[in-house]
């Protein structure tokens, strides 16, 4: 069984002490690849050599929106540079969260907006993170993105998981499926084509039921992929052939 983590912050500063141990952890079970996304541009260069020193590791660079406060326009040039020079698997990780407030929306619809278009410009998927903006987001994946992606830690409706799938997206399902409160994405999770989904740890965040408290390890990921198998009643090693197809397609690997 060879997993794919699809999106896993490894070059957060938390791993500093720990991540060639994290790594190898990841491939004792048989977690032998993740997707790297970048959240701002300070941290694009750490990302591109935390990707070049580890086998299996492909990085991803984009302006995330919770960092709203550190992109300026300069960034979304220098973002254009950085995909024609390095060819990364994705643009991402972009997006629009206005979980907090709505204040800075119309910065986040531009950043978000311009990061679409590059990638359309360079041919590649999006990695898109979104929060109390799902309607917002799925209207413009549906009007600008050329060449679909995912949206990482999907947390909507079967409607919305529906139009971005006939939009040509992934969902990205987290250890959020192992709390059972969740009963809408495991609706969605249960209900939707196994051709629509990846799986995510998005760590060194979002542990699931088993690790509350501790720091997320991309090696947890077997864990909700039970879950996710029980839910569609199919065996692990079948599920996860399927997602694996799905994420060496989707982001080229």
């Amino acid at each position: 069984m060879d997993l794919i983590d699809s999106h896993c912050h490894l070059d957060d500063d938390r791993f500093d002490d720990c991540r060639a141990e994290v790594i190898s952890q990841a491939a004792t079970q048989k977690v032998s690849r993740m997707i790297i996304p970048s959240t701002t541009a300070n941290r694009w260069e750490k990302v591109k050599q935390i990707c070049a020193e580890h086998d299996g590791l492909y990085p991803a660079y984009g302006l995330h929106p919770m960092f709203i406060e550190q992109h300026q326009v300069a960034h979304l040039r220098e973002l254009d540079e950085w995909l024609q020079r390095e060819q990364p698997v994705a643009v991402g990780e972009c997006g629009i969260d206005f979980y907090d407030s709505r204040v800075d929306e119309k910065w986040q619809m531009q950043l978000f907006s311009e990061q679409l278009q590059l990638a359309n410009n360079h041919r590649l998927p999006l990695i898109v993170h979104v929060r109390k903006a799902m309607d917002e987001v799925i209207s413009l994946l549906r009007r600008q993105a050329n060449y679909g992606g995912v949206v990482h830690s999907f947390a909507g409706s079967l409607q919305q998981a529906q139009q971005l799938s006939d939009a040509g997206f992934k969902l990205g399902i987290a250890a959020t499926v192992s709390f059972e409160r969740a009963q809408k994405l495991r609706a969605v999770v249960a209900a939707m084509p196994a051709e629509s989904l990846l799986l995510e740890s998005d760590a060194p965040d979002q542990p699931g039921a088993e690790h509350r408290g501790q720091l997320n390890h991309p090696a947890f990921i077997v864990e909700h992929l039970q879950i996710m198998a029980e839910l569609r009643q199919c065996s692990p090693e079948d599920l996860a052939a399927t997602l694996t197809q799905n994420t060496e397609s989707l982001f080229n690997l």
